[in-house]
């Protein structure tokens, strides 16, 4: 491993890592002890329709205080910080990839005061290779955007996706349709869920997500645009670094150089390990992945492992991670490897009503700034009103540290 990739992975893992986190956990935790959440039972639902509430369980209740050491912990700045939080894990009903039926759980995050009734929030997290890191299990950097956004005096709904926090089945990374319809599912769960606690939400979305959640965001927007669901209006959009491009950005820049190595690694590996459920690129590991690789890749993303092991249980590049000719395929794809690509790459071919921010790094080596100038094109193009937000020389985890307080400011402005 290089140095200049060491000094990588060691940032990411200031942000990933729980070990370090303990100090913090501790006091946030200490709040909640000596401030317990106001009893919200189980509300099971024998209905079958998607979005049906499931139950609601309380897992965090924080006064103002405790959220702005929360967030000054991870490096965020916590000036628009009004309320204290109340935070509920929802399970609730809809469907996988194929369409059939399922549950998945997420996290809903309410102001202690503001508004009785608030507007809603969709905040979509990024790559998670561990599934008890998702926002409704875990008090960790996935829940600094709910916990801004609801100081704020907005409701919060943060999909934990299929297959992450309590939901069955592996996660089907990068799937954008059976996200949309896990965040779209979220939404109403939210709505009735949020009713049932007294804190009922209006039908403005205000929608925003990291990384692979950026990418989640733009196709929320696009399918809340189209009127997926008549009691929700898209109000604005504000994602973070997402992959918005993968044939023409993101997969390239894993030979050029403009991803680092050990993010290259991780997110091609979760990639075609998930990707292949769907699209068949392979029938055996060892047609993609090198020895010994082969034989381990689909035990590490099988939901149950830190993401600094999976990383140190695969190849140091990703070339030498794979066989000489699935990379040559990768680099010139066809077939299902670029079908699979383009069901991913069409978020930001639609023109939204509503104004667009779209938060980048120029310094970011895992979700490279040129996916967000290819978006910034394509909306513009046909109309939309957009713009990218260059935060300048921070990378990927910087641009979300940086951008998280300007998007409540933004909702802020067009609210």
């Amino acid at each position: 491993m290089s140095d200049e990739t060491r000094k990588h992975h060691e940032n990411r893992s200031s942000w990933r890592t729980r070990r370090g986190l303990a100090g913090a956990a501790a006091l946030l935790l200490a709040g909640l002890a000596a401030a317990p959440v106001a009893a919200a039972a189980e509300h099971p639902h024998t209905g079958g329709r998607r979005g049906a509430l499931v139950s609601v369980t309380p897992v965090a209740h924080h006064d103002a205080a405790q959220v702005r050491t929360f967030l000054a912990g991870r490096h965020v700045k916590a000036d628009e910080v009004r309320y204290g939080v109340r935070a509920y894990r929802l399970t609730y009903r809809t469907v996988d990839p194929q369409g059939k039926p399922t549950t998945a759980t997420g996290l809903l995050t309410l102001p202690a005061g503001g508004a009785h009734r608030l507007d809603l929030v969709s905040d979509t997290h990024g790559t998670m290779v561990k599934r008890s890191y998702a926002p409704s299990a875990s008090e960790d950097t996935g829940r600094v955007p709910s916990y801004l956004n609801a100081s704020a005096g907005r409701a919060v709904a943060a999909p934990d996706y299929l297959g992450l926090g309590e939901g069955p089945g592996p996660h089907p990374y990068l799937d954008t349709r059976s996200s949309v319809t896990a965040s779209l599912d979220m939404l109403r769960a939210a709505r009735t869920a949020a009713a049932r606690l007294g804190r009922p939400v209006a039908g403005d979305v205000y929608a925003t997500g990291f990384s692979q959640g950026g990418q989640v965001a733009m196709a929320l927007g696009k399918a809340l645009e189209s009127g997926a669901d008549q009691h929700f209006r898209l109000k604005a959009l504000a994602p973070v670094s997402g992959p918005y491009d993968l044939q023409g950005q993101e997969i390239p820049a894993l030979f050029d150089g403009r991803v680092n190595d050990t993010s290259g690694v991780l997110y091609i590996s979760y990639w075609l390990v998930a990707q292949n459920r769907l699209h068949h690129f392979y029938d055996d590991p060892a047609e993609a992945f090198r020895a010994p690789y082969a034989s381990r890749v689909e035990g590490l993303l099988d939901g149950s492992h830190e993401e600094e092991d999976v990383v140190r249980g695969l190849a140091p590049t990703v070339k030498r991670l794979l066989t000489p000719g699935f990379y040559e395929r990768l680099r010139h794809p066809a077939g299902p490897l670029l079908a699979a690509m383009r069901a991913a790459d069409h978020t930001c071919d639609w023109k939204p009503d509503v104004p667009v921010r779209l938060y980048a790094g120029d310094d970011d080596t895992d979700v490279p700034i040129g996916n967000a100038r290819t978006c910034e094109r394509t909306l513009a193009g046909i109309g939309a009103r957009v713009r990218v937000v260059d935060q300048g020389a921070v990378n990927h985890f910087g641009s979300f540290a940086v951008s998280a307080p300007q998007v409540v400011r933004f909702f802020d402005r067009v609210g």
